[in-house]
């Protein structure tokens, strides 16, 4: 696996920092180096913004790949929905069988390289303040950039999201997320409980459950499988319900709740197997294992919660962007109280072609608010 790429005129390792590069004043920051993320930095070279001088990505990955890298070792390419081309550059044929993370973190890599992107890493972005002169000061473990637009682009992989159930402190098994799954192995002869609907929890469900002496599929909501196949009409509407809730200042939805599921060869053989019998979720967690409301339970050594993630924007909350629905409220990309930042891969735009598209779209709007605006004038409005 490629391990990052290094800068023309430099020998310092690939993928790290150059202790010269603490901070500095740009024109466009950009936080995270995933899909979004290079599709912007892509499209900023393309609108005439410089290098290092005009704009630079920060990421917090030691790697090429986003969030891609830490998908669990045994996801291959054959299982996953589709990763899109990145502007400039396809992806091209890639062997079925290939590991996801790999794939992606070279894909990633010769990106950086073929269209000399100044990606920083590791930087971990601790926050985003506002400043007199109408900049935005990014702080970072490594220095304090300065910048007159911001596209944050930092997905939410490393936001997991686990729900609360009563006695959960007390379960004497493992419980694990997403997040942390590395393989079925780990699971070989325990009783597992999969929380979640989606797409990740029936993919880790049939892995889990090759090896693991017994199952117990779990979902809030009863899981709605449609046939027939994801179609671009079905997609932009999709995309229209979670811009709705956006532009009104609410929190995006997961995706299988803006898309839904469809029947696969994988689901069809699931169901065959009798892998697909949900069971509602239980009331409460108990050292044993799990209950539901009727009194009957599950004595389970671990608990897989496969409950999706929530935007990572923890560094965004000085700005005090958040509106009184929970959320931040969206023209696009653009953040409505404040016209300098741009949030990609966030509502809308969270998939691979739609972060695309909200990269060129961005960086265009970027471009018109700083031709229109003298570098020392603040933009918040």
């Amino acid at each position: 696996m490629t391990d990052g790429t290094s800068r023309p005129g430099t020998d310092r390792p690939p993928g790290t920092v150059a202790p010269e590069v603490s901070g500095g004043d740009v024109d466009v920051l950009v936080i995270g180096a995933g899909q979004a993320g290079l599709s912007a930095g892509y499209f900023l070279g393309r609108n005439g913004f410089a290098p290092e001088s005009g704009y630079v990505l920060l990421d917090g990955g030691t790697g090429p790949g986003g969030a891609w890298r830490d998908r669990w070792p045994t996801l291959r390419m054959s299982a996953v929905h589709g990763v899109h081309d990145l502007p400039g550059r396809p992806l091209g044929p890639v062997g079925p069988d290939r590991p996801a993370a790999e794939v992606v973190a070279d894909y990633f890599a010769a990106y950086e390289r073929e269209f000399a992107l100044p990606v920083h890493r590791p930087v971990r972005v601790t926050g985003v303040h506002d400043r007199p002169d109408g900049r935005l000061a990014v702080r970072t473990d490594v220095g304090e950039w300065r910048t007159r637009a911001l596209v944050n682009a930092t997905g939410t992989w490393r936001h997991p999201f686990w729900p609360h159930y009563p006695g959960q402190e007390t379960f004497a098994g493992r419980q694990l997320h997403t997040a942390d799954y590395r393989g079925p192995a780990e699971f070989a002869g325990r009783r597992v409980v999969v929380v979640g609907g989606g797409t990740s929890a029936l993919q880790l469900l049939d892995e889990v459950a090759t090896v693991a002496a017994e199952t117990r599929w779990v979902t809030r909501r009863p899981p709605v499988i449609l046939d027939g196949e994801y179609t671009p009409e079905w997609g932009r509407a999709a995309v229209a319900r979670v811009d709705a809730r956006v532009r009104a200042g609410l929190p995006p939805d997961s995706v299988v709740a803006a898309t839904g599921l469809v029947w696969t060869e994988q689901l069809r053989r699931m169901r065959a197997d009798g892998l697909l019998h949900r069971l509602p979720m239980f009331a409460r967690i108990t050292p044993e294992g799990v209950v539901w409301p009727d009194g009957s339970g599950f004595a389970a050594d671990v608990i897989l919660w496969c409950t999706g993630f929530r935007a990572v924007l923890d560094h965004l909350a000085p700005l005090k962007l958040r509106g009184p629905g929970g959320g931040i409220v969206m023209d696009g990309t653009r953040v409505v109280a404040d016209e300098r930042v741009h949030l990609i891969g966030y509502g809308p735009s969270a998939s691979t072609i739609g972060a695309n598209r909200a990269g060129r779209t961005a960086i265009r709007e970027i471009r018109q608010l700083l031709d229109r605006t003298p570098a020392s004038a603040g933009t918040r409005l």
